[in-house]
């Protein structure tokens, strides 16, 4: 059987849809799996058998008729027995409309907007079904039982890794990712904390920092670089892979709730990460972490989060509360306790 799975973006979205991606693969060795996405998250899949890509540069498809040549690229490679929706956008309504119209049976996912929405609106305080459970759902109601689990998701290649090999000293230094920016300002924790927690962290143990984000971030990046002791700014000097077998070696990583949290704990790093208009009660945790690795400020001490789901938006208080309340003391007394600043070398 072949089957499409469509999930066109975001980053950290992509990455989530590996733990179900790869227990159907392992389950159903028989059918074959073709991943519509975009070409820079390809990296993501390497290595999964029976799974093909289509990753088309989207800058070509543009509009209904863009999307219309994606389903004849896409049906010009073979017939289709199903299509798996996980995104549920425009694109994807119109496109599995294509399928549908041409007979092929079509399931997609229930992204829970409504139990959300209560969420934000206080009405809920749950925690609501797990993204990579939703995705797992839709396999469910085409008639694909999955079982899922905590663990490694995301692996690098050899080269990759022999390539971050040559980063790492035989030292005793704690080795700590840092991906200090977000998209939005509903999810971003003031960079000063970051340097802040940084310097409580070196004071205590003896730590290498490595500094993750995307090639908009790599000036702010370096200003944390100068400004903190054995720091390393990665942005725009290794590939996603490549990256990715950076967070393989961490001891752990400090994220906002963005997509370098997602990998990393996909990646098989313990993933610490710092939340302000948004909530991993919304389904966006870490995947197989902890909740006590979710730092943020309880919704009973201000009632006004989750204000957000995706972060979109303007802190109605004016004052972003829920980010700057969370105090660099906080975060690292948190650290602490999660027994995550285990000594390898004591300053």
């Amino acid at each position: 059987m072949r089957i499409l799975v469509i999930r066109l973006s975001a980053m950290g979205d992509v990455a989530l849809t590996l733990p179900a991606v790869k227990s159907f693969v392992e389950r159903y060795p028989g059918h074959e799996l073709t991943i519509l996405t975009r070409p820079a998250f390809s990296t993501f899949f390497r290595g999964i058998p029976t799974l093909r890509l289509f990753t088309p540069d989207l800058n070509h498809y543009k509009g209904l008729y863009g999307i219309w040549k994606i389903y004849r690229d896409l049906a010009g490679s073979g017939r289709f027995d199903m299509v798996i929706d996980l995104h549920d956008v425009i694109r994807s309504k119109i496109l599995r409309c294509f399928f549908c119209i041409a007979g092929t049976p079509v399931f997609s996912i229930d992204k829970g907007r409504r139990e959300k929405r209560g969420l934000v609106s206080g009405r809920e305080r749950k925690l609501l079904r797990h993204t990579v459970e939703r995705y797992a759902d839709v396999f469910r109601r085409a008639g694909f039982e999955l079982a899922l689990s905590a663990g490694k998701f995301i692996e690098a290649g050899s080269e990759a890794r022999k390539k971050v090999d040559t980063l790492f000293s035989t030292s005793t230094l704690l080795n700590i990712g840092i991906a200090p920016f977000a998209r939005h300002e509903l999810k971003q924790w003031p960079v000063e904390y970051m340097v802040s927690l940084m310097r409580m962290i070196s004071r205590t143990v003896s730590a290498r920092f490595w500094l993750f984000g995307g090639t908009d971030e790599c000036e702010r990046l370096a200003g944390i670089e100068k400004v903190t002791e054995r720091s390393v700014n990665l942005c725009g000097k290794l590939s996603l892979e490549e990256e990715i077998a950076v967070m393989e070696r961490l001891d752990f990583m400090i994220a906002m709730d963005s997509a370098n949290m997602h990998m990393a704990a996909l990646a098989g790093t313990k993933a610490v990460s710092i939340w302000g208009g948004t909530d991993p009660l919304a389904g966006f945790g870490a995947w197989g972490q902890p909740q006590e690795y979710s730092i943020r400020i309880s919704p009973s001490e201000l009632e006004c989060r989750p204000c957000t789901i995706y972060g979109k938006g303007r802190c109605k208080r004016k004052d972003l509360a829920c980010l700057y309340r969370l105090t660099p003391e906080i975060v690292f007394g948190e650290i602490v306790k999660l027994g995550l600043l285990k000594e390898k070398n004591r300053i």
